[in-house]
């Protein structure tokens, strides 16, 4: 029996992992969280596990073999806040945390798949896996990156394992602008879509930044990529276990904002049997409404990323990433059911 555990296993991507775990047949799982905020109960109410275990308790029983033997660890706890300021807090969850659970699967014959995060590029403008495009602009971003260093550090710069007993797979997947359903929990760090979805309910439209760093009103673009296709990612290196590394998890397709905001209002109006729009009418009609860029922002914001999907590639992962049209169309349906 293979038994599995899954950090952060409440939240939007653990518990997305788990359903996919779950399609499989798999369901020895062990569901890892802080559940503090107790609506996130609602991502593990239809899905299948064995055991819950509070963050607090987990990595140090884990460590001393309380749990039997682990096949592998989906590690998606952590503090996702990119506003949070208190450097301390995020190093300790961000950092030590995963630090001392890599320890613990390597003494205990586990692998570990963990979250990274396009943060780790932050006022780059190449998103590619090598040190010199690193340059977080929050201490998110260090703390997501300062991982990734200590597991080149460990396993070697390719993840070559060189070093005397580095035998298990760590990959490492920098996550770049994810969207879809089980994110309801995360309030203002909720995905654009999200966000686009309950203010059109609301209002009757959708509002996006005006023009900002070069970019047209709603032409700053991001990589956006579908809950789905972070899933099927992981679990194809879980079905690989010779690979290990760090990879960009997106599209590798950067779409603007108006392309979000054009799929969510479409979508909306397909659920009324109303015809699809072409942008130029949306905003005509008011649909999109473009507000002025926040000063507050300002020299802290990414107009662009797109992941650069050549090391993600060359191991074979050939999976086929859907557009935000797709995707957005999607998320609709599930939000509205």
């Amino acid at each position: 029996m293979t038994r599995i555990v899954v950090t952060g296993a409440a939240g939007f991507i653990g518990s997305n992992i788990i359903a996919g775990l779950n399609a499989r047949g798999i369901d020895d799982i062990i569901a890892v969280d802080d559940m503090t905020q107790g609506d996130k109960f609602r991502n593990l109410s239809d899905l299948h596990i064995a055991d819950y275990v509070d963050a607090d308790v987990f990595y140090d029983a884990f460590a001393n073999g309380h749990y039997g033997q682990i096949e592998a660890v989906f590690h998606e706890g952590a503090c996702s806040d990119t506003m949070e300021q208190n450097g301390k807090y995020m190093m300790a969850n961000n950092y030590a945390v995963s630090w001392h659970l890599f320890q613990a699967c390597q003494k205990r014959g586990a692998r570990l798949l963990y979250a990274s995060s396009a943060a780790t590029y932050g006022g780059s403008d190449t998103f590619r896996e090598e040190p010199g495009f690193e340059r977080p602009l929050n201490v998110y971003g260090y703390s997501k990156l300062l991982f990734d260093q200590r597991m080149r550090r460990e396993c070697g710069t390719d993840f070559q394992r060189t070093k005397a007993g580095k035998t298990m797979q760590v990959v490492g997947f920098r996550y770049f602008n994810v969207y879809g359903p089980r994110e309801q929990h995360k309030g203002r760090m909720a995905s654009v879509a999200f966000h686009q979805y309950h203010q059109f309910k609301a209002e009757g439209k959708v509002k996006l930044f005006g023009e900002y760093g070069g970019y047209p009103a709603g032409g700053q673009m991001r990589d956006f990529v579908y809950i789905d296709d972070v899933v099927a990612v992981n679990l194809w290196f879980f079905d690989h276990p010779a690979e290990s590394g760090i990879y960009n998890l997106g599209t590798g397709r950067a779409q603007p904002f108006n392309d979000v905001a054009s799929s969510l209002v479409n979508s909306m109006r397909a659920l009324t049997s109303d015809s699809a729009l072409p942008m130029e009418a949306i905003v005509g009609q008011g649909l999109v409404e473009y507000v002025a860029f926040p000063d507050a922002l300002r020299g802290k914001y990414q107009c662009y990323t797109q992941a650069d999907l050549t090391a993600l590639r060359a191991t074979g992962c050939d999976h086929a990433f859907v557009d935000v049209q797709t995707g957005v169309g999607k998320y609709v349906q599930w939000l509205a059911a």
